[in-house]
């Protein structure tokens, strides 16, 4: 999402690290590129405007022209600046009286049913009992695949009668959710592929009924500044309380992420990535400004390793590895796991100093469509050859690739790294664990690692 902002960044930074003092002259001179690289952003004018004044403020002051290191303290202004513009971090308001009513609104194709589905599944995991129901009357199939995502999140969805208006749906909705007890109502509005006022009226008649604590507009972060201007539209006429930006891992300029606080006024509460489900987090405006500048995002790394990882699985995991037991069936778990934590890419993003190595990697080794094919291949193996990898010869190999739709070549890829990987664990645990690591690397290898604990067998 970031990448052209945050490489014209990273080379601004590199230059004035070479420097030693900086002149108010050298100040000027990198605030004129940060205006460029926020105008190809596509960050919209009153916000570029604040964003100079926040940081000319402090980047002329005494305490930068005469720093040791001002590249590291421009560096911090630029941050400060870029969280005070994307704003604090805003829970949503579960506090009122239940049912919490959440209208979801947006223009078609933001990705508003998805993210409806996504945002009930977390809330679903912080022990929310939620109801959800499609007022979508209009979009073919919309109501049957809200109900499709009820049944992979395990959240309850509004029966669905044919012939029913959505004010009727929303009216029958309210019922069921005071009936059952449900912490959380939301209601997953229709959309069209522009504003209008037939759109518009039928918003009106829905919020003046429901009632809703919250009105969260999901717009795609992929359309840029438009997404700015459908968001002042739907926050003039409706009181939008929150917006939730979707495809927040595309390839677009980032302006949108920018621009929607500042020119609403309204918080972006929740940012959403791909189409998997456990693809939505709360928006954290410091990690954000962390990755445009290159600082990655260890916290939110963790916190996806914490929710998409079963800590016990792990465990065991290790202990088979350790005793060489690792077969195919473990590398299939290892892929998937994978796969839940989002894009290798936006992974890489968030580690620390990896920003210039990204762009030295292989795009073909960031292909997250080669895990699926990974996936794909251990699939079309037979419970016996997942776990007796070494029974693999040329007549069964030609007969996975057939079944994976993909090359011979690829399964031999994919089975040399396993053996690899194998072969490394079970040398790994004749040694001892971890601390019998280090005598692999010899002399000049990992300091102090003999010291380390041996992991349980």
């Amino acid at each position: 999402m970031f990448d052209q902002l945050s490489d014209r960044f990273d080379a601004l930074f590199k230059r004035l690290s070479g420097r030693g003092l900086l002149t108010e002259a050298d100040v000027d001179a990198a605030l004129r590129e940060v205006r460029i690289a926020l105008l190809e952003a596509d960050v919209a004018l009153p916000v570029i405007k604040r964003f100079m004044t926040l940081v000319k403020e402090k980047a002329v002051g005494e305490d930068v022209l005469k720093s040791i290191k001002p590249s590291e303290q421009v560096v911090k202004i630029v941050h400060d600046a870029l969280v005070e513009v994307l704003g604090e971090g805003e829970e949503l308001n579960l506090r009122a009286q239940p049912p919490v009513v959440l209208l979801m609104v947006g223009l078609q194709g933001s990705g508003k049913t998805t993210t409806t589905g996504k945002l009930a599944r977390l809330l679903k995991n912080d022990r929310k009992k939620v109801l959800m129901a499609s007022l979508d009357i209009y979009r073919p199939a919309a109501q049957a695949q809200l109900a499709t995502l009820g049944q992979r999140t395990g959240v309850d969805s509004l029966e669905i009668i044919d012939g029913q208006k959505p004010l009727e749906i929303t009216k029958r909705a309210l019922d069921a959710a005071k009936k059952g007890g449900y912490d959380v109502l939301m209601l997953d509005t229709a959309g069209r592929l522009e504003i209008d006022e037939a759109m518009m009226a039928e918003l009106d008649a829905v919020k003046a009924t429901a009632n809703p604590t919250e009105v969260l507009l999901v717009a795609d972060a992929m359309t840029g500044q438009v997404a700015v201007d459908i968001a002042t539209a739907f926050n003039e006429r409706f009181g939008v309380t929150g917006i939730i930006l979707t495809r927040m891992d595309g390839d677009s300029r980032g302006g949108a992420a920018l621009s929607m606080r500042e020119v609403t006024g309204k918080p972006i509460k929740y940012v959403g990535t791909g189409e998997n489900l456990e693809g939505i987090t709360p928006f954290h405006p410091k990690r954000v400004a962390g990755r445009i500048l290159g600082m990655g995002d260890v916290v939110s790394l963790v916190e996806k390793m914490q929710e998409n990882i079963d800590e016990e699985a792990a465990l065991k995991m290790q202990d088979r590895m350790m005793d060489g037991k690792f077969d195919l069936n473990d590398l299939r778990s290892q892929l998937e796991q994978m796969t839940k934590m989002g894009s290798l890419s936006s992974l890489m993003d968030m580690m620390p100093g990896m920003k210039g190595m990204k762009d030295k990697i292989d795009p073909s080794k960031l292909d997250d469509r080669q895990i699926v094919r990974q996936i794909a291949i251990i699939n079309s193996m037979t419970p016996k050859e997942r776990r007796n990898p070494q029974l693999m010869n040329a007549r069964r190999r030609i007969r996975i690739a057939n079944g994976a739709g993909v090359s011979v070549n690829e399964v031999n890829k994919l089975l040399k790294s396993y053996d690899q990987m194998s072969r490394m664990m079970k040398k790994l645990g004749k040694m001892g664990g971890l601390a019998g690591l280090g005598k692999m690397f010899g002399k000049g290898g990992l300091p102090n690692i003999s010291g380390m604990p041996k992991l349980p067998k």
